[in-house]
């Protein structure tokens, strides 16, 4: 029979009771067990620790993959008048330095905030603190006061615990006053505009952000700031210009050289000296034109 329990005794044999030479002497009778199981490799033997009198365990390495550090145990057996043991008992276990699964942890215990996708169902817990039936007062004026008022409640409301417990959670998140956000804002969200405070006993110190450009949309403490406040106001000449400014400083001034200075005078001379050529040229032919006419 092979079975699993929670791990191998390390303990000496010096620690326990010496056990009989019957029992100590059984390693092949115990090997040989392993062995004829067929489940895996039996390695080198790890010694024998006795459980009492009548029996005790040997030792084996277990050479089987994904079992590092694993130990075949097997428990021999010997009445106190017998002189010869039997295979009582078979186990692979675990060993000091074994590769083991982590304890396991409820399913319930390992959802964490933000787990839950659309089509997932999340049932409160047995007996959840935070919840009490909606026929016992709350200790909430408004909510208790509407319910007798009206004869109608829900199934369950918050309980005094669950709104404490929401409300700490609340100061301490994101959205509370020791959040960066919060130390470096110029005012308080109980002082702006977009603040929409929550109603019932949580009103004085919770609301929602109606700024989109904020925290739209989330519950915020009182104290809770940011630089989206209704009342900000921008420091003057703040924002970009329409235009960039000329800069004449930016203006390079360049020295020409004698020589050029010099070449360009002459090109521009004998430009104004072709120029006149031209135009007298074109006046003789013009008066030559005249003349001809006037015969």
């Amino acid at each position: 029979m092979v079975r699993q329990t929670g791990g191998v005794s390390v303990a000496s044999s010096d620690e326990r009771a010496v056990a009989r030479p019957v029992l100590t002497d059984a390693v092949e009778l115990a090997r040989t067990a392993v062995v004829e199981l067929q489940e895996g490799g039996v390695g080198d033997y790890l010694g024998v620790t006795s459980e009492d009198e009548c029996a005790a365990t040997h030792r084996f390495v277990a050479d089987l993959p994904g079992y590092r550090g694993w130990q075949w145990a097997v428990v021999v057996a010997a009445d106190p008048e017998s002189d010869r043991a039997t295979v009582s008992e078979l186990a692979l276990l675990p060993g000091p330095d074994a590769l083991v699964a982590p304890e396991w942890i409820p399913w319930d215990q390992r959802i964490r905030p933000g787990d839950l996708s659309a089509g997932d169902l999340l049932a409160p817990p047995a007996g959840d603190p935070r919840l009490v039936p909606g026929y016992v007062a709350t200790g909430d004026p408004e909510i208790d006061d509407a319910a007798r008022e009206l004869g109608l409640g829900r199934k369950q409301v918050m309980s005094l615990e669950g709104r404490l417990d929401a409300a700490q959670r609340w100061h301490d998140g994101d959205y509370g006053p020791d959040s960066e956000m919060a130390k470096a804002a110029p005012s308080t969200c109980g002082l702006c505009g977009f603040y929409l405070p929550l109603a019932g006993s949580l009103h004085r110190e919770f609301g929602v952000c109606g700024n989109e450009m904020a925290a739209d949309g989330h519950v915020v403490d009182v104290t809770y700031g940011c630089g989206a406040h209704s009342d900000t106001l921008l420091p003057t000449g703040a924002g970009s210009p329409q235009y960039d400014a000329y800069d004449d400083g930016a203006v390079e001034v360049v020295e020409r050289s004698a020589t050029e200075t010099g070449a360009a005078t002459e090109t521009g001379a004998a430009t104004e000296t072709g120029a006149d050529t031209g135009t007298g040229a074109a006046a003789e032919v013009a008066e030559a034109e005249e003349s001809a006419s006037t015969s």
